[in-house]
């Protein structure tokens, strides 16, 4: 039997289970005989996971649930093959279900033609969904369920006490999730989501990328404050509100200014 190493009392992240990164982080939350999975990854490395999970001596008849916290390749691919084996439901946010139960590999990022991404995206029956305000019982833990939108408009968010599975909203060096129209970012929203996590009292944030970390509120800041300057500027194309240059633009027209 392969010796537990929960970050948390009844958490345990695959990545830092096995001492290496094996794609996204997925966590795994226990109580008693219960156990749900955040997240499953890529295809290719679900076998693995599931025999990690097998030798710390999980029962996986006894897996409560698969979650997925958004609709994105990187987190999602291989939910079918994992339900196929552990035999047990999956969950995701209402707005998550069309993507993954069609296989839609535009909006899930499986397929980005010029930056030669063809990746498989199998489709997956949802069985629950997931709305904000939701509890999730696993043995005594409780787990409520944030939504979180801006880096895709399905994201999800847990909080577990003093602990927030915060997905892809923030990591450690103060990077969000990537902010693409194809697959729903939303710049206002992501930066209501982020303000409502700066104005929590979590502790811990679990992000579904990079290190766990305290969350600090500083750093929240100046994530909120670049992304609110997102807001206009034209690198962000549909994703951001405006474009004050060309209303300067206009106005210089209008006046018949010529550059000084």
């Amino acid at each position: 039997m392969l010796a537990r190493k929960p970050i948390f009392p009844g958490v345990i992240e695959t990545n830092f289970q096995a001492g290496e990164i094996l794609g996204c982080n997925i966590y795994l939350v226990y109580d008693q005989s219960e156990w749900i999975l955040i997240d499953i990854g890529f295809e290719d490395t679900v076998d693995e996971i599931i025999e990690l999970i097998r030798q710390m001596d999980f029962p996986l008849g006894k897996c409560k649930m698969l979650i997925a916290t958004h609709a994105d390749v990187d987190h999602i691919q291989g939910l079918a093959k994992a339900k196929q084996v552990l035999k047990c439901p999956v969950f995701a946010h209402p707005l998550a279900v069309e993507p993954l139960e069609s296989g839609d590999r535009l909006r899930t990022l499986a397929e980005i033609k010029p930056q030669k991404i063809d990746l498989a995206m199998p489709p997956v029956k949802i069985d629950g969904k997931l709305e904000d305000g939701d509890v999730i019982s696993v043995g005594n833990l409780k787990l409520e369920v944030w939504r979180t939108p801006g880096h895709t408009d399905s994201q999800l968010a847990f909080r577990m006490g003093d602990i927030l599975f915060s997905g892809d909203n923030i990591y450690r060096d103060g990077c969000v999730g990537a902010i693409d129209a194809h697959h729903g970012s939303d710049i206002p929203s992501f930066i209501k989501s982020l303000k409502r996590i700066r104005e929590s009292d979590v502790t811990w944030l679990l992000p579904s990328h990079g290190p766990f970390f305290r969350k600090d509120n500083a750093l929240l800041d100046q994530t909120i404050a670049r992304l609110e300057s997102y807001l206009h500027m034209a690198d962000w194309g549909t994703c951001a509100v405006d474009w004050p240059l060309m209303v300067q633009f206009e106005k210089e027209l209008a006046e018949g200014k010529l550059p000084e």
